[in-house]
């Protein structure tokens, strides 16, 4: 069973979870108003007083507690550390979600040391839904003010009984160097369902059983590095589109331990 007094990576576990639980509570403060402030950056994306200060208060909270840690974070200048170290955040994974009143967006806190994240935390304040996991202690799921019970992937061993979600169709014809709309056809032709539950909500369906594919062709590191604890520690599969365990390469896919061939051969098909 889950403890969060033991001293798991120092305590930054603890840390993680709290601190993605008092930012995401603050955005749904403004989710819930009309005073969320949208800008945008030079890419076109939206970015909103929520991002902003959402950021700001994971980065209190983390400093406070660990001074020397490192900080990488969507909205501000990264924050070098001494400890080996380095926290990822993104405080509103989906913004364009936050934007337009979709309850699914989330709050992103990773924990990376030497290149590679040991801890991640999706937390939804919407849906009153959160999953954090730390490397060989699992993945446990929260709903509202219940207990951690144990995250665990779906069984489903055949493409046309899974679920197969992604965050945006459009992102499939920004990839010019591969057929990536060919893949998202070819996986929504063998699939069940096809759905745009995305960003990291989708990662959280896969990580609790009810989704079985998650695939996104373009991802920041803020975006993925909280992503990979959660799969892995859920007993699915987490890699890129070359089918390496990464999440430095710009786009990722999660599975289920069962179908993660059977989607590697797709996507490889329209590499």
């Amino acid at each position: 069973m889950y403890s969060p007094d033991l001293p798991q990576l120092e305590g930054r576990l603890k840390v993680a979870v709290e601190a993605a639980r008092q930012a995401g509570e603050q955005t749904l403060q403004l989710y819930r108003t009309n005073e969320i402030g949208v800008e945008h950056k030079s890419d076109g994306s939206p970015v909103t007083r929520a991002d902003r200060e959402a950021e700001t208060l994971l980065r209190e909270l983390i400093s406070q507690q660990y001074p020397e840690d490192g900080i990488l974070g969507e909205e501000f200048p990264e924050k070098t550390g001494t400890s080996g170290y380095q926290w990822i955040l993104d405080p509103i994974d989906g913004t364009k979600s936050f934007v337009a009143g979709v309850p699914l967006y989330t709050t992103l806190v990773a924990v990376m040391r030497d290149e590679a994240p040991q801890i991640g935390v999706i937390f939804a304040p919407a849906a009153g839904e959160m999953v954090f996991a730390e490397r060989g202690q699992g993945c446990w799921h929260l709903i509202d003010e219940g207990q951690p019970q144990r995250a665990q992937v779906s069984t489903v061993a055949e493409l046309k009984d899974a679920v197969f979600l992604t965050t945006s169709v459009k992102a499939f014809t920004t990839r010019r160097e591969r057929d990536a709309r060919r893949v998202y056809d070819d996986l929504q032709t063998a699939c069940r369902i096809t759905r745009t539950w995305g960003d990291a909500f989708g990662y959280l369906l896969v990580a609790t059983g009810r989704a079985e594919v998650m695939i996104d062709p373009v991802m920041n590191l803020w975006d993925a590095a909280a992503l990979a604890p959660v799969i892995e520690e859920a007993g699915g599969k987490f890699f890129d589109w070359q089918g390496k365990a990464t999440v430095h390469s710009g786009e990722t896919i999660a599975t289920n331990g069962a179908l993660a061939q059977l989607v590697m051969e797709i996507v490889s098909a329209g590499a």
